[in-house]
């Protein structure tokens, strides 16, 4: 069988707003996802070898992201994705044991520990992929409810399109949103979510808001941030990281040129800036080369 080349793609979060705590110890959420440009590669091969008693899938070019494979959100995907056929009785042991065993070649290009999702990504695509190859005909919904279970940025994914999230971020309602083009920038600092989580600065009541304010408001958070749209993890993060603050800075003084609000997106520390289609290229080529971070050019999908 050829092989299978998937594009995996990176999101942004317009806002991020905390709206409760569950009883389960997990959060509750309300954000906009958008889809963006920047991708991540996965290259699927059949090998001759049947699964049996072995891992289904072996990874490679990932020893970056994890050392165990085990521990990498593909291979759990893969393993997931299995244990859901067989307890609805898709496939049986012996089934499962005879499919072949897939390899899977990463070549990655989104910051990890940036709020891009690039490792939620990569989930979804190999859920949607092996389930492809797999012939297990498993629908859209039901790999959204496995994604959920491996991360709460899965099923956007999955999903496929622009998205108001709720829940944890399973909870997925469809929002169109203008195109749209950003300027990010990706520091180079990592705080843990569960520290982000703990933190006594972090805002978690916000208000939970309707999706028809949220599709009618729509123009409160896309290229701007007013009527109290945010980043609750935002303040969070800058004062604990300064090169986060650093970037962020970076971004308002850009933004007095482009009339648009900076932000983090997700928990960080990945940073963006909106930038008007009409923006001159010039001025933009400039910001790119100039950066004192990582910096990319984004389109929305």
């Amino acid at each position: 069988m050829p092989t299978i080349t998937q594009q995996s793609p990176a999101k942004i979060n317009l806002f991020l707003h905390i709206t409760g705590k569950r009883p389960d110890g997990y959060h509750n959420l309300q954000t906009v996802f958008r889809l963006i440009d920047l991708y991540d590669t996965l290259t699927f091969s059949h090998t001759d070898k049947t699964i049996g008693d072995n891992l289904p899938v072996t990874l490679t070019n990932a020893e970056h992201v994890t050392d165990t494979p085990a521990d990498n959100l593909i291979v759990k995907a893969a393993i997931a994705l299995l244990a859901f056929a067989k307890n609805h009785q898709i496939l049986s042991d012996s089934q499962i044991a005879q499919l072949p065993i897939v390899d899977i070649h990463l070549d990655k290009h989104i910051p990890m520990g940036a709020g891009l999702g690039g490792g939620s990504s990569n989930c979804a695509t190999a859920l949607m992929t092996l389930n492809t190859l797999w012939r297990l005909g498993l629908r859209n919904e039901q790999l959204r409810l496995i994604g959920a279970k491996l991360g709460a940025d899965v099923p956007i994914f999955i999903f496929g399109k622009d998205a108001i999230a709720e829940g944890i971020g399973e909870i997925l309602t469809p929002i169109d949103l203008p195109a749209q083009q950003f300027l990010l920038l990706k520091p180079d600092a990592h705080i843990s979510t569960a520290e982000l989580f703990a933190h006594p600065l972090l805002k978690r009541d916000c208000a939970s808001l309707s999706h028809d304010y949220l599709k009618s408001h729509c123009h409160a958070f896309t290229n701007e941030l007013t009527d109290g749209f945010t980043n609750v993890f935002e303040p969070v993060v800058c004062a604990l990281s300064t090169d986060v603050n650093a970037a962020m800075n970076v971004l308002m003084t850009l933004a007095a040129n482009t009339h648009t609000t900076p932000r983090m997106t997700g928990s960080g520390s990945c940073v963006f800036l909106p930038v008007p289609s009409d923006f001159d290229k010039n001025s933009i080529k400039h910001w790119l080369q100039s950066s004192p971070f990582q910096a990319y050019w984004v389109h929305t999908l």
